[in-house]
């Protein structure tokens, strides 16, 4: 692009060309950085939905497995292995359950803080408002006055006459 500064007149033709290219070029860069923005948000968006489902999952799938053998080995280690009863098993599985409930609030928590971390592409944003103050404000550059150029003209028309 030339430099609108460098001291040559330039055609009403070329000044709107040039503007609509720097329009595009502006607004191409900001839809670039909304994308950027977006996708990493995105990547964040979709590690705590992981998360998430992986806490519903661990909650739902190893509940009966995971169940059985905390309360049995609960009763095990409370001396009902060797004849003694231990404790009853209605009190492991519950521990059994407590310890599972708490397994899947901590996964919870984890997709819960990525979610939080999940925010809008606040740089495009802001990018958009200030492109946009800008183009409110901006007023046409005043034009020069038309009679000293036909003065001129009409004194070289005398002149060669």
């Amino acid at each position: 692009m030339s430099d609108p500064f460098d001291g040559t007149e330039r055609s009403l033709g070329q000044l709107v060309a040039s503007a609509t290219a720097e329009m595009s070029a502006l607004v191409h860069d900001e839809i670039a950085l909304a994308k950027a923005e977006l996708r990493q948000d995105v990547k964040r968006g979709a590690l705590g939905s992981i998360m998430g489902i992986g806490a519903l999952v661990v909650l739902l799938f190893s509940l009966p497995m995971l169940s059985f053998a905390l309360a049995y080995a609960i009763n095990t280690w409370t001396g009902g292995h060797n004849g003694n009863g231990g404790w009853n098993l209605v009190w492991c599985f519950l521990l059994s359950f407590a310890f599972n409930v708490l397994l899947a609030g901590l996964l919870g928590a984890i997709a819960v803080a990525k979610f939080k971390k999940v925010k809008p592409p606040e740089k495009s944003i802001a990018s958009a408002k200030q492109t946009a103050a800008i183009m409110g404000n901006a007023k046409p550059h005043p034009r020069p006055e038309q009679r000293p150029a036909l003065e001129k003209a009409s004194a070289v028309g005398r002149s060669s006459v």
